[in-house]
């Protein structure tokens, strides 16, 4: 399976030079061109490498390329700090860590923690991407966000999902960008690949934006809810991971006495 799914460095570079117009790195845009995006001829002139040396990247058959072609294909394709840590990756991917052994009680342990922040909704995904831990209020925000359910494949698979997030579009689009941006597919969870190979399969939003290979971490950032209990919420999170157990926590805050702020609290209170 994660041979199948793995990312190539042919695929990415081919991908990302789709997505770039001879305009934007001031190249003239000349007759009408077939697909969009650059040439492989252009990428290499804009690299600074031969064409038959670039044909060869994409194609696999050059699977050592230096530091300094990544660093120039990198300029060329105008790739932004995650993608340039990404194509790194690609390029020359570490051997797979040893996962330490994991005891049922530090899956758990987190649940006395996340209860405790009665105000605060907050859960825990393991390395499959399911919920291990979550609170009261986490699960009032979404259902999807409890114990056992898959955030990822919830929010391209079930409907109320898209009732709930009135930016749907642009949080899909985060998801998958961010998901890239942390996985490492050699050693990622069997489940977690499964999820990504249903999805693939099962949502034509996901296979899109997995196609486009953009990466993009995003450990904080903001995100809109329309509850059908309280009303629209603007509420910040902050995602943070337990290498030792290889655990994502996500938690979710609204400003200060914002309204956002005051419909939390009544939340919390049904």
């Amino acid at each position: 399976m994660a041979h199948e799914m793995a990312d190539t460095l042919g695929e990415f570079l081919r991908a990302r030079r789709g997505q770039i117009s001879p305009e934007q790195v001031g190249l003239p845009a000349g007759e009408r061109r077939r697909v969009p995006g650059l040439r492989r001829e252009e990428v290499a002139q804009l690299a600074g490498i031969s064409p038959e040396y670039y044909l060869r990247l994409e194609q696999g058959r050059n699977l050592n390329p230096s530091e300094q072609i990544l660093a120039a294909l990198a300029g060329a394709l105008q790739l932004d700090e995650d993608a340039v840590a990404y194509l790194h990756r690609l390029a020359h991917p570490a051997p797979p860590a040893r996962r330490p052994r994991t005891r049922t009680r530090n899956q758990g342990d987190l649940q006395p923690l996340l209860d405790s922040w009665a105000q605060t909704p907050a859960y825990a995904q393991g390395p499959g991407g399911r919920v291990v831990a979550a609170n009261r209020l986490a699960v009032l925000l979404c259902p999807f966000f409890a114990v056992g359910h898959n955030p990822l494949r919830a929010a391209f698979l079930e409907p109320e999902m898209r009732s709930l997030y009135p930016q749907w579009d642009d949080m899909t689009a985060k998801a998958v960008s961010g998901l890239r941006a942390m996985l490492n597919i050699d050693d990622a969870d069997p489940e977690l690949l499964e999820t990504i190979g249903e999805l693939t399969v099962a949502s034509e939003r996901f296979s899109t934006l997995w196609t486009r290979h953009e990466v993009r971490r995003r450990d904080t950032g903001y995100t809109r809810f329309n509850h059908p209990l309280v009303g629209e919420l603007d509420l910040h999170y902050e995602k943070m991971v337990r290498p030792q157990v290889r655990q994502l926590i996500v938690v979710y805050y609204a400003d200060q006495g914002s309204t956002s702020a005051e419909r939390l609290t009544l939340l919390s209170s049904l």
